[in-house]
């Protein structure tokens, strides 16, 4: 694939190593100077087979905007723009564009919001248990909560009998943590998940830009995994 990259921080900067390391060519790496305006942006994302943003929140709908009139699929990996979701998909259906975005691109993570809902599920019917969550990231992190730990909650919220409490730090070089826990005055149990590295989220990043080139239309990353998993359930069964 011929990608194009929004943000060159941490996130995006090892999005890029693990694609050229499997074989992906970086076709232009885009800074805040070069998306300050629409049409510039725009001009540079048009050709390239994907794009993938892991830049800022408040940019997020100038990136659309400029996917949008490119014809360029986006993987939207930024979070903190969970309210302008709505307007996100109306441009984006209305010129025929495709865009996946997610909290997380961790396979793994997804898979553990799996089992927290599997959790909540056996839980929802066993008096005296409350559910809360727990997530510590490094102090360069912006946005607290997480948007893992706010897609936690909205999980949990439907089976939950009171608000779930999330509590978040940031420190040091902390590595991203999510801990989901189910207390009663007998019984603590949790769930935790802990990335060791960043290439979990690139990995299932370039994986979403594979499987959005061709389609139409605006998926979470469930969406993703939903199809990967039933076309390895079919190839091994």
């Amino acid at each position: 694939m011929r990608l194009a990259l929004i943000g060159h921080g941490r996130m995006g900067s090892r999005v890029a190593d693990i694609a050229v390391a499997n074989g992906h060519e970086i076709g232009v790496v885009v800074t805040s100077r070069d998306s300050s305006s629409e049409d510039r942006l725009a001009a540079l994302l048009k050709g390239h087979d994907a794009v993938i943003d892991f830049s800022a929140g408040g940019a997020v709908l100038g990136h659309v905007a400029a996917c949008a009139r490119a014809g360029t699929p986006l993987v939207e990996g930024t979070t903190g723009w969970g309210d302008h979701v709505a307007a996100v998909r109306e441009t984006m259906e209305r010129v025929g564009g495709a865009l996946v975005y997610g909290a997380n691109f961790s396979v793994a993570v997804n898979l553990f919001y799996r089992l927290v809902a599997r959790a909540a599920e056996l839980f929802a019917g066993l008096p005296g248990f409350d559910a809360f969550i727990e997530e510590a990231h490094h102090a360069q992190k912006r946005d607290a909560p997480s948007g893992t730990a706010l897609k936690l909650r909205q999980i949990l919220t439907p089976m939950s009998a009171r608000p779930v409490p999330i509590a978040s730090t940031r420190a040091g070089a902390i590595p991203g943590t999510h801990r989901v826990g189910f207390d009663a005055a007998a019984d603590h149990i949790t769930l935790e998940h802990e990335a060791r590295s960043r290439d979990g989220f690139a990995a299932g990043a370039l994986l979403a830009a594979g499987w959005i080139v061709g389609r139409r239309g605006v998926f979470a990353f469930e969406d993703v995994l939903d199809d990967i998993l039933a076309t390895v359930r079919t190839t091994t069964g």
